[in-house]
C-alpha cells in the first residue's frame, strides 16, 4: 500500500493553530498518490485542488467554462467574520478562512487588501442591534467596535455623509476570478490538471467503489475521490453523489468600474449598496437587497440565467447601481461601469456549507457554501486533509452531507 503524502508542515500549524488537529496521520491508497476529480474550477474547488496537489495527490480540474466562470466570478468577495456569521460555530470557521488568506497571500502571492469594513444601517432599531452584534464580535475574538460620525468622515473622507459605523479592521477583499486562476495554476505547479471545457457526465463505481469519473467527451478519468465543487449548479450533488442537498440559490449583480484613481479606503456595507475599490484600481459595487420580488422578474430568471435579457437591461442595472454608489461616495458618479455581471449564490437550505463525504458514496465528496470567498482557504485545508488522511475532523461536524436542513435565513 502506498502511502498518501501527509500534509506538510506549514499547513499542519496552520490547522493546529485553528484548534482543528491533534495530530497528522498518514492516509493511503492502493495505487499510488490519491487520485482526486475536482469538479467545479470556482474559488472552492479551486483551493481544494490546490491543497489536495501540494501535499501529493494527482489532481483533475474541470470545469464545463473555466476557473472562476460562475459564482466566483459574480461575487462582492468581502473577506470577513460578521455578525452575521451565527452561531458561534460557523462564525469561528469564518475566522479560520479570514486567517487562511494570509496564508495564500503569502503563500501564492495573491494580491489582498485588508482595508477593514465599514457597516451601517438607515434605521436607528437596526443600529442599536449592531451595536449588541459587534458586542457579541468582541467577545468572539474580533476586534470590531462601533465608531461615531466623526471618526468615520475622518478615516473616510470620501462620503457623502458620515454616520455612526460599525469598523471591523480584519476584514479584507479580494480578485475572485485572479486568486481562483492563481490557486488553479499553484495546483498546476504541483501536477494537477486543469481540463476545460469539460462537463461530469457519470460516474464509473465498482460496488461502493469509485474507479473513474466520465466526462461529456467519452474521456474517462481514473478516480478514487471525486469532490463536487459545483456552487450553485442543480442536481449535481443528486446525480452524482446521490443526496439530497436543498438550496435556496439567488441571483445577485455585481458592477465593475474600470480603473480610477485611489476613491474608496475601506470596505463600505452602506444601506443598499455595498463598495469596495480593489488593487487594481477597479470598485466593486454590489446590491444587498437582491433583485425585486415582482411576477415579471421572477420570471425573467427561471432557468438561472447568467447574462442579461438584452444590452439595455444590462445598462439599466448598472445604471441603478452607479446611482446608489454616487449616492454614497459622490466621486462615483465619475466612475464608467466595465462589467456588469448576474451571480447566483450557491446557498444551501439552513445558510450553512455543505462540507463532507456524501452518506450515500463514500468516495465522493462535496463542497458546496455560500461565503465561498472567505471559507475558501479553510475549506481547501480541511477538506485536503479528510481526504488524504481518511480522517474526519470533527470541526465540520455540522456542516456534513446528511444532516437535516431546516429553513433558516440569518442574513
Amino acid at each position: 500500500m502506498a502511502s498518501a503524502a501527509k500534509i506538510d508542515r506549514r499547513t499542519m500549524l496552520q490547522l493546529s493553530a485553528a484548534g482543528l488537529l491533534a495530530s497528522c496521520g498518514a492516509g493511503e491508497s492502493a495505487n499510488g498518490p490519491l487520485k482526486v476529480v475536482v469538479v467545479g474550477a470556482g474559488i472552492v474547488g479551486a483551493s481544494i485542488a490546490y491543497f489536495l496537489a501540494k501535499n501529493g495527490a494527482k489532481v483533475t480540474i474541470i470545469d464545463k467554462e473555466g476557473p472562476a466562470s460562475h459564482a466566483s466570478k459574480g461575487t462582492f468577495a468581502w473577506i470577513n467574520a460578521s455578525w452575521a456569521k451565527q452561531p458561534r460555530d460557523y462564525h469561528s470557521l469564518n475566522q479560520l478562512g479570514v486567517s487562511g488568506w494570509h496564508y495564500l497571500e503569502q503563500d501564492l502571492a495573491i494580491p489582498m487588501r485588508w482595508s477593514g469594513a465599514f457597516e451601517w444601517f438607515d434605521s436607528q432599531a437596526r443600529m442599536a442591534t449592531l451595536e449588541r452584534q459587534i458586542a457579541q464580535q468582541q467577545e468572539w475574538g474580533e476586534p470590531a467596535q462601533m465608531l461615531s460620525a466623526a471618526n468615520m468622515a475622518a478615516r473616510e473622507p470620501a462620503l457623502a455623509a458620515a454616520f455612526p459605523a460599525a469598523f471591523s479592521p480584519r476584514d479584507g477583499a479580494v480578485d475572485p476570478v485572479a486568486a481562483t486562476r492563481m490557486l488553479v495554476e499553484g495546483a498546476q505547479k504541483f501536477g494537477a490538471k486543469l481540463m476545460v471545457p469539460a462537463a461530469l457526465a457519470d460516474v464509473e463505481m465498482e460496488g461502493e467503489t469509485l474507479r473513474a469519473a466520465q466526462l461529456a467527451s467519452g474521456e474517462s478519468i481514473p478516480a478514487d475521490k471525486l469532490v463536487l465543487a459545483t456552487g450553485a449548479a442543480p442536481n449535481m450533488a443528486k446525480t452524482f453523489a446521490k443526496s439530497h442537498v436543498p438550496q435556496r440559490s439567488t441571483a445577485g449583480i455585481i458592477a465593475i468600474t474600470y480603473p480610477m484613481a485611489p476613491v474608496i479606503r475601506h470596505i463600505l456595507a452602506a444601506p443598499g449598496i455595498h463598495l469596495h475599490q480593489r488593487i487594481d484600481g477597479r470598485v466593486v459595487l454590489g446590491e444587498e437587497a437582491g433583485p425585486p420580488q415582482t411576477q415579471a422578474h421572477m420570471q425573467r430568471l427561471v432557468g438561472r440565467p447568467r447574462r442579461f435579457l438584452s444590452a439595455d437591461i444590462e445598462k439599466e442595472h448598472a445604471a441603478r447601481l452607479s446611482a446608489m454608489a454616487s449616492a454614497v461616495v459622490p466621486a462615483l458618479g465619475q466612475a464608467k461601469i466595465e462589467q456588469t455581471i448576474i451571480g447566483w449564490r450557491p446557498l444551501p437550505l439552513d445558510g450553512h456549507p455543505v462540507i463532507g463525504i456524501s452518506p450515500q458514496r463514500p468516495d465522493v465528496y462535496l463542497a458546496i457554501t455560500h461565503s465561498g470567498v472567505t471559507l475558501a482557504p479553510a475549506i481547501g485545508q480541511l477538506a485536503a486533509y479528510e481526504l488524504l488522511e481518511a480522517r474526519a475532523i470533527s470541526r465540520l461536524e455540522p456542516y456534513r452531507p446528511g444532516r437535516t436542513f431546516a429553513e433558516v435565513f440569518r442574513y
